[in-house]
């Protein structure tokens, strides 16, 4: 496929294609490449990164010099320029940071905190039985208990009457088989 893709290159450039007779060459440095690297590692276990490494460990040290101006290219090497709206972050050392002043919280880790707070007032009136819902419940309660309270007084009575009518029955019954 050709380079710079379906819709064609920047800004109107011509499409390139690659030759191939390039793509051959390409193909036997790669190969070669390769084999070099094998012969390498097969013959004296030192990868070829660490010969290129020698290589270029060799020159002399004007050529670190050289290579730290050619990075600077361009106007950076003729001008020292700064950046006056750049901020410097400035490291504090840990006795220069004051630990006494309060954390400035945002307004909503603010709200959430008062929240809580309220929320755990509110559980402790409610335990103490001061709000309105904890009056309905406690009112609801009391009525339920004294319903539960007749109605276990009225089921002893119906015991009892019962008890009292068996004893009837069977004295009853004694005294009629006399």
């Amino acid at each position: 496929m050709p380079k710079g893709g379906r819709k064609g290159g920047h800004k109107g450039r011509m499409r390139t294609y690659t030759s191939p007779d390039e793509i051959d060459a390409q193909m036997k440095a790669e190969k070669e490449r390769k084999k070099q690297e094998q012969e390498a590692e097969a013959a004296g276990g030192v990868a070829p990164n660490d010969l290129t490494e020698e290589k270029l460990g060799s020159g002399s040290e004007d050529s670190d010099d050289e290579n730290s101006d050619r990075r600077r290219a361009g106007v950076e090497g003729l001008i020292e320029i700064e950046n006056p709206n750049r901020v410097a972050q400035k490291s504090k050392k840990v006795t220069q940071i004051e630990m006494d002043e309060p954390k400035q919280l945002s307004r909503r880790e603010r709200e959430e905190i008062e929240k809580q707070q309220a929320k755990e007032r509110y559980m402790k009136m409610h335990l103490a039985g001061k709000t309105d819902q904890a009056k309905a419940d406690l009112a609801r309660l009391a009525i339920i208990k004294k319903q539960r309270e007749d109605a276990a007084k009225k089921k002893e009575a119906e015991k009892k009457a019962k008890e009292t009518a068996a004893a009837a029955a069977k004295g009853m019954n004694s005294l009629s088989m006399k």
